[in-house]
């Protein structure tokens, strides 16, 4: 599991040290950094995908195009440099990247391995692999990073049809969703991990991601058919027994945009590591709900998951799994992110705890406290300052 994640320098974090646990939720305002957490982790992933001998972080790929030095390198203190670290098990790793502002990819220019009291600091590396020196590479580190799922918050729509690649290239949902029906299509014979099996259907992939969407969407239905003399199938979706399957444009929006989600977790293998930016797109709050709970079940299973969120009803899904002994507390990590202001010396992020019942110990201004905001305005409690 990866504990840690050390940013220096790296678009608005002039430093930070964030601790993960098994199910890490993230959450704060807008433009306040929580993107920029999961795609410093992505920005390895695509480049150990893309290059695994690469000499450079590459900062626009299939996963995330971020542009230039520009606008990854903090724009008050650092010009040319950033540095991304994780800490896995026993060991951190340091890498120190290094360009000009209008280059698309940055030099690693040291890469840094601590394992107790032992470090080594390869300055200027000549050879990479998997971004590390050929002799320290760590396949457990470089094989989670490589697998990990990452799905942004722009995810593909309905289609009328979709194409299969091979499991060999598409092993992974993709960012948008992209390759979700493929995954679930060759791997629909595949099992699925037995902590997250639900009794009420068979162990394989195709019907247990039936039966978890059915959770979200009562009733739901699903049929993959090929299209004759193609790498396509169809996907038929149905609410109803008696009704037939849809197309996907007319089973609702929502549907399809949970659908990776869902895919992926079934997909995951343990010791995985699945990143999600809001889970809760297109989802009634009670589905919210639901979706923090299952989020405590995957990270149960063995799969890491950090969740990008606005949603207090996920939050309060991931404390309602909490309370049921899904997830033991000590498991889930709050963070919530502050837009930093230069003027204020204050923390940029703040990490309420959770404790077995679901109780969080602090509610820092601005953490999903909007309802109680308006309800106070209703009461006559409080009058809001732009009224």
């Amino acid at each position: 599991m990866i504990a840690q994640i050390d940013l220096d320098n790296f678009k608005c974090f002039e430093r930070l040290s964030l601790p993960l646990r098994p199910l890490t939720l993230l959450s704060g305002a807008n433009a306040s950094g929580k993107s920029s957490v999961l795609q410093a982790v992505v920005l390895l992933h695509q480049t150990i995908c893309e290059d695994e001998w690469s000499q450079h972080l590459i900062l626009n790929g299939a996963a995330v195009q971020l542009g230039t030095v520009l606008d990854v390198v903090d724009k008050v203190y650092g010009r040319h440099t950033c540095r991304i670290g994780l800490v896995d098990g026993e060991k951190s790793y340091q890498w120190t990247f290094t360009g000009q502002r209008p280059d698309m990819s940055m030099r690693v220019g040291q890469v840094e391995i601590a394992e107790y009291a032992e470090r080594v600091a390869v300055r200027n590396p000549e050879k990479l692999h998997y971004l590390l020196p050929p002799q320290h590479v760590d396949f457990s580190l470089t094989t989670r990073l490589r697998d990990l799922t990452y799905i942004t918050a722009e995810r593909r729509g309905p289609q009328e049809i979709y194409v299969v690649q091979s499991p060999h290239t598409a092993f992974v949902v993709g960012s948008q969703g992209e390759h979700a029906i493929s995954v679930l299509h060759t791997g629909r014979d595949e099992s699925v991990l037995p902590e997250l099996r639900l009794s009420n259907a068979p162990a394989t992939r195709l019907r247990q991601t039936e039966a978890r969407m059915q959770a979200f969407f009562p009733g739901c239905r699903m049929d993959i058919q090929p299209v004759p003399q193609t790498n396509a199938v169809t996907l038929g979706l149905g609410n109803a027994r008696d009704t037939g399957f849809h197309r996907p444009v007319h089973a609702g929006f929502g549907l399809t945009q949970i659908l990776p989600i869902v895919i992926a977790a079934l997909s995951a293998k343990q010791g995985g590591l699945l990143l999600i930016e809001n889970p809760e797109v297109h989802l009634h709050p009670a589905g919210q709900a639901v979706m923090g709970q299952f989020m405590t079940e995957v990270a149960q299973a063995g799969v890491q998951v950090i969740l990008e969120t606005h949603s207090d009803h996920v939050l309060n899904g991931i404390r309602r799994g909490v309370k049921a002994g899904k997830l033991p507390a000590q498991d889930v990590a709050l963070h919530f992110f502050k837009t930093r202001s230069p003027e204020q010396d204050e923390a940029q992020v703040i990490s309420p705890i959770l404790d077995e019942e679901g109780n969080i110990d602090t509610w820092p201004e601005g953490f999903f406290d909007q309802f109680d905001i308006d309800m106070n305005h209703f009461a006559g409690w409080e009058q809001q300052p732009w009224n």
